[in-house]
């Protein structure tokens, strides 16, 4: 009886194993400042599942992955992005850079926050909604950051 028990218990020990090696680990890189605590306040806040994609594990320090494949990438610490003439939306209390240069993907970083956030979009998904991706990522950052500046509308600069 003790051998039964002991080769279910490898056997399952086992079926863990090849089960655990089946999931993806993301490759990235750390942010400059990934180790800012304000990073690590927003990293144990993040959802498991954001615009029905199921978080995916990552190797580097205050980043986040969902999808499988990957359809949204986050990283905290990034070097906070100075003027610029992208796009910028306000969603979820954050102000947003939105670089379209590699449609149909899209590199969106926070701007005027301290840390400075950035997320990767795969905009060839029609199932993650960048409004919503953006409006649940802000409010989290806007509570765990520091407003330092915001954007401005060209418009109306100097009336």
């Amino acid at each position: 009886m003790t051998r039964i028990r002991r080769a279910s218990a490898v056997a399952l020990l086992l079926v863990g194993l090849a089960l655990a090696g089946c999931s993806a680990t993301v490759a990235l890189d750390p942010a400059p400042s990934a180790n800012d605590p304000a990073c690590a306040e927003i990293m144990v806040r993040l959802p498991g599942n954001i615009a029905g994609q199921e978080r995916v594990w990552t190797n580097a320090q205050s980043t986040a992955s969902w999808g499988s494949p990957t359809k949204i990438i986050f990283t905290c610490g990034v070097t906070a992005p100075g003027p610029s003439t992208l796009k910028c939306i306000s969603l979820g209390g954050v102000d947003w850079l939105v670089d379209e240069s590699a449609q149909p993907n899209f590199r969106i970083t926070s701007y005027g926050r301290v840390p400075a956030v950035q997320l990767y979009l795969d905009g060839s998904s029609t199932g993650v909604d960048p409004n919503a991706v953006l409006t649940q990522m802000g409010r989290l950052v806007a509570a765990q950051t520091t407003q330092t500046a915001q954007c401005t509308n060209p418009d109306t600069v100097g009336k």
